[in-house]
């Protein structure tokens, strides 16, 4: 339990936590914006895999995705911060989002990643491999917004 996750499901509070899964990683999330949510589930998916303590930063990594949907913005993030790891060696330190908007039919997010390299971290966990669209969950309520996805490890 890390102090984003002792902080529990107060509102206006964002954490992560993982969950059991048969033979895949689960990471749930809550924070009072879609876009919190997003940013916890990569911060929950990095440490279930690395510490990243000691790890030296590289740069920093800005985008934007445009998807359909809130959960399409959020395994598109998820996403990139697999294919950062296996094509460039790069771990995401830390994520900022700008907010949600719509652009046309779909939603459009701008994301900064400040990138570490991935061989300063230190592996804790098994290094997710994809997302899974299974169980997927991204909702927002009157408590604020929950977040569920599944990782392939």
């Amino acid at each position: 339990m890390d102090g984003r996750e002792s902080a529990g499901k107060q509102p206006g509070a964002s954490g992560h936590r993982t969950v059991p899964h048969t033979a895949d990683m689960q990471v749930e999330t809550w924070s009072s914006t879609a876009e919190g949510c997003i940013g916890e589930a990569v911060r929950a998916v990095v440490e279930s895999f690395a510490d990243m303590s000691g790890a030296a930063v590289v740069g920093e990594r800005a985008y934007a995705v445009t998807a359909e949907s809130d959960e399409d913005l959020l395994v598109s993030v998820l996403e990139e911060v697999v294919y950062r790891m296996d094509a460039d060696g790069e771990i995401p330190l830390d994520v900022e989002m700008g907010p949600i908007r719509s652009v046309g039919d779909g939603r459009s997010l701008a994301v900064r990643f400040r990138m570490a390299d991935a061989d300063t971290a230190v592996p804790v966990g098994a290094v997710p491999k994809a997302v899974a669209l299974h169980g997927l969950l991204l909702r927002g309520g009157p408590g604020g917004w929950t977040c569920r996805v599944t990782l392939d490890v």
